[in-house]
């Protein structure tokens, strides 16, 4: 497996990960297009010719702000998801930035416990925050 730079190419290899992971709530082509626009840090893991998983940062001088993170299935519970928390949290050490904060829907355990791994705390929670399910979403923190 390889961590590399998201580029645009990799869009039409991303959408069938969002529809299968995320359904009604996934994100638009449109959406991943206008965060490559915006110059945020965004990074795919592949083997091969494959895209395992991608994730994507938004820095702001003072904070960072994980956009998200995703998995497709066959990649899960490899690491894949690890290796590319730690490309995002490579960056905002790179940048200095001395917080990083995300959310995360609160029935996703798995996810809560990696991220805590790397001293993610609770610090909040977003009520019906991913729609349309009406999920709430636990906003968590790391120093450092």
């Amino acid at each position: 497996m390889r961590i590399e730079r998201f580029r645009w190419w990799h869009i039409a290899d991303v959408v069938p990960v969002e529809e299968d992971l995320f359904g009604s709530e996934r994100w638009t082509p449109a959406m991943f297009w206008n965060e490559l626009a915006q110059r945020n840090f965004y990074v795919v893991a592949l083997d091969g010719d494959e895209l395992l998983g991608y994730a994507g940062l938004n820095t702001y001088p003072d904070e960072a702000w994980v956009q998200n993170i995703a998995v497709r299935r066959s990649g899960q519970r490899r690491g894949t998801g690890r290796a590319l928390l730690e490309a995002l949290l490579g960056e905002v050490a790179r940048l200095g930035i001395k917080q990083t904060l995300l959310e995360v829907a609160v029935d996703n355990e798995p996810a809560q416990r990696l991220y805590a791994t790397y001293d993610f705390e609770p610090v909040g929670l977003r009520r019906g925050y991913y729609q349309p399910s009406n999920t709430d979403a636990l906003v968590m923190m790391r120093n450092g």
